[in-house]
């Protein structure tokens, strides 16, 4: 049984993937994600803000008082104890890049153009097999147009893919007008690959303390509906790469985001649920269920349930909808 698939250019052994969560940040559980059967594995996303405040902070305290007496220079943090938050990464990506010999994809988040592309050549020098662009910002500005948030994703995107040679991935939300259109703008700023969708982690209010505190929900199966569609009606209409992420828990989830198109499938929440072996689990379901349905092979599964080659196409847009509604028993 041949299980395995293609992704950003590489070969990987299965469609199973470790998305970035906290058990990617530590080299022990990027070599137990291996062992157990992990065809890749994402880091968490390197922050753009994280890098800029703790350069500050580094500037603050090697000038802080040196305005007074030529001693202050022994004021100085030593700089084998003071760490960036981007060295911390780029060693991760080294020693990981060591430790292991699945493919390491980076994942980086920034807010200006000037820090996507300066970190992501230090991303591209550590060793990372592949970069994925993870467009996380919420728009608040009620001048802006989506038009004008569109643009700066896009002109991220060309900087990025001018600036190093990694294959790219880009992680979108589906909050666009229009997101085929907006997928295909995506195709050709240069990116190789879709990943999605990014959830938005929504604030809650403290109503002891009367204060906005952040909340984090892990997803359920229901979550994957929404990038199922969405990877069903664009494969074969772009020439990316689909990376399902958001809902992916079971080995019937895995197969179902696989028959509508997905490369591969990407594993979070359901991890840090069941551990990380939950992933040789899977990964013996989804050759049962391959055995029983007569598949040989991962590749030949892929895309026989997208939008173009389904019977009645319109199922994936509004008659499904229609029939969803229409069909609901109370």
């Amino acid at each position: 049984m041949d299980i395995t698939t293609n992704y950003l250019g590489m070969t990987l052994k299965s469609p199973l993937v470790a998305s970035a969560s906290p058990l990617t940040e530590d080299l022990k559980n990027i070599k137990k994600l291996e062992d157990a059967g992990a065809a890749a594995v994402v880091l968490p996303s390197i922050f753009e803000e994280q890098i800029r405040a703790e350069q500050m902070d580094l500037h603050f305290y090697q000038t802080q008082g040196t305005y007074t007496y030529a001693e202050s220079l022994t004021y100085f943090p030593e700089m084998d104890e003071y760490r960036f938050a981007l060295d911390n990464y780029l060693e991760l990506i080294r020693k990981a890049k060591e430790r292991v010999s699945i493919p390491i994809i980076a994942s980086l988040n920034g807010v200006t153009p000037g820090g996507w592309t300066e970190f992501a050549k230090k991303i591209e020098e550590a060793g990372a097999d592949a970069l994925e662009l993870n467009l996380y910002f919420i728009p608040t500005d009620t001048e802006q147009s989506g038009e004008a948030v569109e643009n700066t994703y896009i002109e991220i995107i060309k900087l990025v893919k001018n600036a190093i040679k990694l294959p790219l991935a880009v992680k979108l939300s589906p909050f666009f007008s229009n997101f085929a259109y907006f997928a295909r703008r995506v195709e050709q700023a240069g990116a190789n690959a879709l990943v999605l969708f990014n959830r938005f982690y929504q604030p809650d209010v403290d109503l002891d303390n009367l204060e906005v505190k952040p909340t984090i929900n892990l997803s359920t199966s229901h979550a994957n509906r929404l990038p199922m569609r969405w990877i069903a009606i664009l494969k074969n209409k772009l020439k990316l790469d689909f990376a399902a992420t958001s809902g992916i828990h079971t080995s019937d989830d895995v197969v179902k985001m696989l028959l509508v198109g997905a490369n591969v499938t990407m594993l979070c929440s359901a991890l840090l649920k069941n551990g990380i072996f939950y992933l040789l689990q899977l990964e013996r379901e989804l050759i049962e269920w391959m055995e029983e349905h007569e598949y040989e092979s991962v590749r030949q599964m892929i895309g026989v349930m997208s939008q173009d080659k389904a019977s009645n196409p319109s199922e994936y847009e509004r008659a499904q909808y229609v029939r969803a509604i229409t069909s609901y028993k109370f």
